[in-house]
């Protein structure tokens, strides 16, 4: 399909001249004599760019500028005029203009302005697409539970999204979900056009982690060859995700601390405060009050960073979202390799239902993937399991069928929960995360059950 390419100016010799050039490059062209005609025409049938003189007999350029723009922002507009003053050039940029040429004009740099108008639009475009497609992505449609505790979640991240919330925390094991909820807050946000950066705080050294963060200016260490703009500086407007935030240095925390609270940091090696308006949301599968007593992590900036905080179950609590996910993943991968697997069957669900999932959501992701790509014709069955599925239920009946209880006998209910408790703390060290796997409950319980037994 030929772009169309609408030339306003009063003068008809260059209308015609410019129109005929344009026409064997391969461009459709309409020639326009006066601003009103050119909004008239613009509004009936748009065009792909505009060319337009500053000087009209009738409107003066920039207001025709300014109103083409309200109908369409992203249309490019090549301003052209024979009074080449420099604030009329800035004038016109900073309404829209894509870029300013002085007449007379050699014919060959309209080409090329026009060529990389032509580019820049399919670029922005591109974004644009993928943009929509992250949106997509990470929408709310794409949390899937019917349970009491996700539903909760859900209703809760709709809400931050919505909200100025500058600081937000989100906890949980791995694998539960954390950066697709950081995604959808950032894409349900009024910044949401804007950059959404993220960083795993536990993949950097501390001094490559700041200058990550933060930029450093030129000749501020040995391999700072020129100035370089942080996460928090492209950011601007956006949302920044720090992930593994338990991982982070006491000394960087304090420096995240003052970006917090200030709204204010300095590149490394910089003198100059540079303002920053970022949301910043955290995420941790770390006990963090656990670290601040082990003091591995700052108490002011725990409680700066859980101003909002989000708690993601694991997947071992939520058991009757299990099977929609499952199917949900399968549908994901029948597409993606296109294949025609049935939802699971009533063996395969109880199977889940029943282990662990230490790896959560993660982890039955990956094995629904391999399944489908490797194994499954038209059904994913047992066999196609990994074998720690298989034999984990059968190994827990046997286990517990040859326990004496007569060894148990005669404590109550809550002792010999307690006693359960304080012997898992005991075989995994006082890992609670371990624990509460093993446990088959959330960490957040086993919490609850250390300080109500005192164990």
């Amino acid at each position: 399909m030929l772009k169309k390419i609408v030339i306003v100016d009063d003068e008809q010799a260059i209308r015609w001249s410019l129109g005929e050039a344009l026409k064997n490059e391969g461009y459709e062209t309409e020639e326009i004599e006066n601003g009103k005609k050119a909004l008239k025409a613009f509004r009936n049938d748009p065009a792909d760019l505009i060319i337009l003189d500053l000087k009209l007999p009738d409107i003066n350029g920039i207001e025709v500028l300014k109103k083409i723009k309200e109908m369409d922002e992203q249309v490019p507009v090549i301003m052209m005029t024979a009074y080449g003053q420099i604030e009329t050039a800035v004038e016109a940029i900073r309404c829209g203009a894509y870029d300013f040429l002085l007449k007379p004009f050699q014919l060959e740099k309209m080409k090329i302005t026009i060529r990389n108008a032509f580019d820049k639009s399919k670029l922005r475009n591109e974004l644009n697409g993928i943009r929509k497609k992250n949106r997509e992505s990470y929408s709310f449609k794409n949390f899937i539970g019917k349970s009491d505790v996700m539903v909760k979640v859900f209703e809760r991240v709709k809400k931050i999204g919505a909200s100025r919330a500058s600081t937000i925390l989100i906890q949980g094991e791995s694998g539960t979900g954390k950066e697709l909820v950081a995604r959808a807050i950032h894409e349900s946000s009024m910044g949401k056009d804007r950059a959404f950066m993220e960083i795993n705080c536990a993949a950097l050294p501390e001094t490559l982690l700041e200058s990550e963060l933060f930029g450093h200016e030129k000749g501020a260490f040995t391999d700072a060859k020129r100035r370089k703009r942080g996460l928090f500086e492209i950011a601007e407007g956006g949302t920044i995700f720090l992930d593994e935030i338990g991982e982070m240095g006491v000394t960087l925390q304090s420096r995240l601390l003052r970006v917090i609270e200030n709204k204010t940091f300095r590149r490394v090696g910089g003198v100059k405060d540079l303002m920053v308006n970022t949301r910043v949301i955290s995420a941790t599968n770390r006990e963090l009050k656990e670290e601040i007593a082990k003091g591995n992590f700052r108490n002011d900036l725990y409680y700066r960073l859980q101003v909002i905080p989000i708690q993601l179950p694991p997947l071992r609590d939520r058991t009757e979202d299990i099977e929609l996910l499952t199917n949900h993943f399968i549908s994901i991968f029948n597409n993606e390799f296109n294949k025609k697997i049935k939802p699971i069957g009533s063996e395969v669900t109880k199977l889940f239902k029943d282990y662990s999932w230490p790896g959560n959501v993660r982890e039955l992701k990956n094995i629904i993937e391999r399944a489908v790509l490797l194994d499954a014709e038209s059904e994913i069955m047992i066999e196609h399991l990994p074998i720690e599925i298989q034999t984990r239920s059968t190994e827990e009946v046997e286990d517990r069928s040859s326990m004496n209880i007569d060894q148990l006998y005669p404590l109550s209910m809550k002792d010999m929960e307690k006693l359960l408790i304080a012997k898992t703390l005991e075989k995994t060290n006082g890992n609670k995360s371990e624990s509460s796997r093993i446990l088959g409950i959330s960490r957040q319980t086993l919490r609850d059950k250390v300080k109500i037994y005192n164990v």
